[in-house]
């Protein structure tokens, strides 16, 4: 299965000089940024145009036309409607396996590119206690959040579910603050309303924490962790099967995390029905 870009971003940037960093970031936060000269993506990253082609070949490829091209690829992909994706018609003849297979492998490849210490990051940061946590997803993955909300509000206090229209969202952003936290799902085609909150959250210090597909929701460019899963299948829609079972984990650690008084919660609400 072929790396996505950002993918590939995140397996290798650990090994980067800082201006290949530099050159990095400026690609996850302003991926069109790569679509232009090298002498025009060195300006925006504020490099060399040689750490330009040095971070190209980083990350695999053997010019910048080539790497330009792949981009092409997954901005195009970002774009693509249900009705536009075609299907391999020997996947198409009503057969579980191949959509089996494909989720599966998204599995895989989504926890292959996540490190146990981005998930312990991002599990320590939602186990704390000094501020509100908010979830949200797009029209697909609001339920995600729904559910994953569901959860964290047992084991700990001021978890937030925020559902219905985006002014009902905006009204709760003067309850955020620095101390606060907001995971956001968000999948192709990006939801413009949840763009638009995210940044103004994001301008008044929210923590975001964006669960998004290998190809990047623009939420990335505001998010202190993106979670990047596989959701491609032999299907006209997108699978969010590997983003579900990264929620379930981090549940699951977030609930050790808090140990003694996730449980007391958890039998003090028991005592309550």
């Amino acid at each position: 299965m072929i790396s996505s870009i950002a993918e590939l971003i995140s397996d290798r940037i650990g090994t980067m000089p800082a201006g290949e960093r530099r050159a990095a970031q400026t690609l996850i936060h302003y991926p069109l940024t790569g679509l232009k000269t090298v002498a025009e993506f060195s300006a925006a990253a504020g490099v060399s145009s040689p750490t330009i082609l040095r971070f190209v070949a980083r990350l695999g490829f053997q010019n910048y036309p080539e790497f330009q091209s792949a981009l092409q690829d997954e901005l195009a992909a970002q774009l693509q409607s249900p009705a536009s994706r075609t299907l391999d018609p020997s996947s198409a003849g009503g057969a579980v396996s191949p959509m089996l297979e494909a989720t599966l492998d998204n599995m895989r490849e989504t926890f292959r590119h996540l490190t146990d210490r981005q998930l312990a990051d991002i599990a320590a940061r939602l186990a704390e206690r000094r501020g509100k946590t908010f979830l949200i997803g797009g029209r697909f993955t609001d339920p995600l959040a729904r559910y994953m909300a569901a959860h964290l509000a047992i084991i700990q206090p001021d978890v937030y579910h925020l559902a219905g229209q985006e002014s009902i969202w905006r009204d709760r952003l003067i309850d955020m603050g620095k101390r606060d936290v907001l995971v956001i799902f968000d999948i192709r085609r990006y939801q413009e309303s949840l763009v638009r909150f995210a940044e103004k959250a994001h301008h008044r210090g929210v923590q975001i924490i964006l669960f998004t597909d290998q190809w990047l929701s623009p939420i990335a460019r505001f998010a202190r962790h993106v979670i990047a899963g596989r959701t491609a299948v032999p299907s006209a829609w997108d699978s969010s099967a590997a983003l579900f079972v990264v929620a379930e984990t981090l549940i699951g650690a977030v609930t050790r995390q808090l140990e003694a008084a996730g449980a007391k919660r958890i039998r003090d609400l028991e005592s309550l029905r």
